[in-house]
């Protein structure tokens, strides 16, 4: 009897932990971003400081469309971020929070493309290949280092054990 019930919590125990040691991203179907991000304790959490895009031709920094419009950079931005990631063991499924700074586009009448910035996110996030959404928030500011510069982003990436 008391080995039976040894089993019956080991069993209970394990599947508890097994559960808990999840990252889980809340999102309803159809959502853009997650409403939020569960990270169980023990977890490894990862800030990748804020990163803005490689120019298009490494030899022109200075001419106005140097880095392309807010799509182009943000491309730009979570490749150069999915590889960061790599580097460490981790995937895009691994973000759990972005942060996101946008200039407002000259081209656009100042205001930020929120559109670009979708069309690039929903090729790294919320995919048949890669389904979780990281929780997420998006500013308008002023400027960034370079004046052709559009978008930066900063991720927190977390792994359970």
């Amino acid at each position: 009897m008391k080995t039976c019930a040894a089993l019956i919590l080991a069993a209970l125990a394990a599947t508890g932990s097994a559960h808990a040691a999840t990252v889980e991203h809340k999102q309803a179907p159809g959502a853009m971003i997650a409403s939020a991000a569960i990270i169980p304790p023990g977890s490894t959490i990862y800030y990748l400081s804020g990163a803005t895009a490689a120019p298009i031709d490494p030899k022109d920094m200075e001419s106005p469309d140097a880095f392309g419009d807010t799509e182009v950079q943000a491309m730009s931005i979570f490749t150069k971020m999915k590889g960061q990631l790599a580097e460490m063991g981790l995937t895009m499924g691994d973000v759990v929070k972005l942060t996101v700074f946008l200039v407002g586009d000259p081209k656009k009448d100042g205001k930020m493309d929120r559109d670009g910035l979708a069309r690039a996110f929903k090729k790294f996030f919320g995919s048949a290949d890669q389904p979780n959404l990281p929780t997420r928030s998006a500013f308008q500011i002023s400027a960034l280092a370079r004046p052709q510069q559009l978008i930066e982003v900063e991720a927190v990436a977390a792994k359970a054990p």
